[in-house]
């Protein structure tokens, strides 16, 4: 196709997102969201374009022009973009389709699968408890939901993304929102652990005690967390977190993010497994201080000291699978947390390396 280098693709609007099978429940604001993600793709008639795409773990829909179906089974269908017809995904017909043909040029638009199932599984589930859940009604209405915590790229590679859907209304109805004013003080090195806290909305500075003076590590904006080192790895607050102006935060305590949060991400390996899967392509993630990690580090480990982690988010790469590790897993679950809500794919070593002196 032509087109101004840079151009924007071209979008779905939300009511034809709407007027789709599967997400006729969405609320307006998470069609809108969705909206500025997906693309609409122009098709030239003559041609198949559902042609090596029934299997691809997607969700076809026609929303503009003629389409032809020809079903394994037998049998032909044609399809105009609109019609009654298409509201279901061409590709998730009764009958299966074994090919396609463009009687006109038409307009498709594919969904991933995953994307669909995390919306209309959190949107559902929140929904279902809005009546007793503060959390879930705004999770479910609040035009700021597709900025906030509970947004899409949140949901589709944090945190969220991996949470049992029967954690979902509990975790929801167990937040807290709080909010904060300028210069207010969340969270104070040295204090012990008490809550986990994700940025609804507003600009939040976290600093460390570096010889004597106050060294800013980062600024944390809406829909990233906060607070979940402490309790993950069972030790008083490493930094300081201020608020930089008027913002909200959504809050959970110590005893409900372990048993909502912290154990569904945390996904144990004793050491036999974890080196089977080191062996087929893993690599070894040692979270300790660089001095500790050349003593006795496993063959082949890379060095990222639990207080870095969070700079490592834009440098390794999300496609390998990593194995984290410490001397006796308590800085390694910290640390395969906190991938973990970014959406990558880390295991912990369990009992960290006192497990492989052991078995060594």
């Amino acid at each position: 196709m032509g087109g101004e280098a840079g151009a924007s693709p071209p979008r779905p609007t939300v009511q034809q997102l709407s007027a789709l099978a599967p997400l006729a429940g969405l609320s307006t604001e998470r069609l809108a969201e969705l909206a500025r993600v997906a693309v609409v793709e122009r098709i030239a008639r003559g041609t198949d374009p559902l042609a090596e795409r029934l299997d691809a773990g997607q969700s076809l829909f026609l929303l503009g022009g003629e389409l032809l179906l020809a079903f394994e089974a037998g049998g032909t269908l044609v399809v105009v973009g609109g019609s009654e017809e298409t509201r279901q995904a061409l590709n998730r017909q009764a009958q299966r389709v074994g090919r396609s043909k463009a009687i006109t040029d038409v307009d498709l638009v594919a969904l991933d699968d995953d994307v669909l199932d995390i919306l209309t599984t959190w949107d559902q589930v929140s929904a279902s408890g809005a009546e007793a859940s503060i959390m879930a009604k705004a999770v479910h209405s609040d035009a700021r939901i597709a900025a906030g915590a509970f947004s899409l790229g949140n949901l589709r590679g944090g945190a969220f993304s991996q949470l049992p859907s029967a954690h979902i209304d509990e975790l929801l109805r167990r937040f807290d929102r709080v909010r904060t004013a300028t210069g207010e003080l969340v969270i104070r090195e040295g204090d012990e652990g008490d809550y986990y806290y994700v940025v609804e909305s507003g600009r939040f500075r976290i600093e460390r005690l570096v010889g004597g003076a106050q060294v800013e590590l980062a600024e944390l904006k809406s829909g990233e967390a906060f607070g979940e080192e402490a309790l993950v790895s069972e030790a008083k607050r490493n930094a300081t977190v201020t608020s930089l102006g008027e913002g909200e935060l959504l809050r959970l305590d110590r005893r409900d993010f372990n048993e909502l949060l912290r154990e569904p991400l945390l996904r144990r390996l004793p050491f036999a497994e974890a080196a089977e899967r080191v062996r087929r392509g893993a690599l070894w993630l040692d979270v300790r201080y660089p001095s500790e990690y050349q003593y006795d580090k496993l063959p082949g480990a890379i060095n990222v000291p639990l207080a870095e982690v969070r700079n490592m988010f834009a440098v390794l790469d999300r496609a390998k699978e990593y194995v984290a590790y410490c001397q006796s897993g308590r800085r390694s679950a910290a640390a395969a947390f906190l991938f973990a809500q970014r959406g990558f794919k880390v295991w912990l070593l369990d009992g960290g390396l006192r497990t492989v002196e052991k078995s060594a």
